[in-house]
């Protein structure tokens, strides 16, 4: 079947698109905090024991984000003036409210993802689905103290029914559709992708292509560069999408902090959340689109 979410348009046809004080490259650190049950499979390092009940070898390196990893990503974020865009399960809340006080003393940006990371998206029924849903934004929205405005689901899993669902919730956009270098509007009114990325990864660059610490630095910077270059054409979106249980690894923090460094140092450069792309998207290109017809009508 064909894909009814979004209609095909290419960058080259569309308007230049401006960011906030004439910068030209919107960039957003997405920030994977998440909660593995232990009796289930999930990311792995180790394919070997990823079968046992209990799983000690893959679930205390999974464990190690909350632990220790997140708070090294923390000190590199503050570093360099990030704020971060949390894609968090639900079950983190009750889990590690000391990662949630973090980012509330940090005014990060919360995404619903889920309510765990053992469990996918898919596979609900509708009535399930809703339910789910419900739950897990109230739960965000409890402990954070702001209203969930995004969301990415476990795995980027979503149910056909899902961005329907997303906007009677009045969630404005989503990052599971990694097809753009600029937001776009989905078929379902009110609803925006927002860019994300699975090869600008940490999952996929260490523990799926083996890349090392300098290699990382190295394809950061190469992503940048050329997002940097292209947004001459009209403004970019860059994700860097992490996990504090890969980056916040001892051996890894350094490049990270490099990483965040060349791109902090850019003019031009918008430092930002996934919540403050949307909401300038909507406001400065959507809304004013809308707007035409009746604008030419009155006149």
């Amino acid at each position: 079947m064909d894909n009814t979410l979004y209609d095909y348009a290419p960058i080259t046809t569309r308007q230049p698109l401006t960011w906030p004080g004439g910068t030209r490259l919107a960039f957003y650190v997405g920030l994977n905090v998440e909660h593995f049950e232990v009796d289930k499979p999930a990311t792995s390092i180790f394919a070997g024991t990823s079968h046992l009940k209990p799983d000690a070898l893959n679930h205390g390196w999974r464990d190690y984000g909350a632990r220790v990893g997140i708070w090294r990503v923390i000190d590199a974020l503050d570093a360099h003036g990030l704020r971060a865009s949390v894609l968090l399960n639900a079950d983190v809340c009750r889990h590690y409210p000391q990662i949630i006080a973090a980012g509330k003393a940090r005014d990060w940006a919360w995404l619903a993802h889920g309510r765990n990371n053992s469990t996918l998206q898919t596979g609900m029924t509708v009535e399930q689905e809703r339910a789910d849903l419900a739950d897990v934004i109230q739960t965000i929205g409890q402990a954070t103290g702001r209203p969930v405005r995004g969301w990415m689901g476990p795995g980027l899993s979503e149910t056909f029914e899902t961005p329907r669902l997303l906007r009677e919730f009045d969630l404005d956009y989503v990052l599971d559709w990694c097809a753009d270098d600029q937001p776009f509007p989905l078929n379902v009114p009110g609803l925006i992708s927002v860019p994300y990325s699975v090869e600008l990864n940490d999952i996929m660059l260490f523990t799926q292509h083996r890349l090392s610490g300098e290699d990382f630095y190295r394809v950061v910077v190469d992503q940048f560069d050329q997002l940097y270059a292209d947004s001459a054409k009209g403004g970019r979106v860059m994700a860097l999408a992490l996990h504090p249980f890969v980056i916040g690894q001892a051996f890894r923090h350094k490049y990270l902090d490099r990483a965040l460094a060349y791109i902090a140092g850019h003019e031009g450069v918008w430092l930002t959340t996934s919540d403050d792309i949307a909401a300038h998207y909507r406001d400065e290109v959507l809304r004013p689109q809308q707007a035409e017809p009746a604008r030419s009508l009155a006149g």
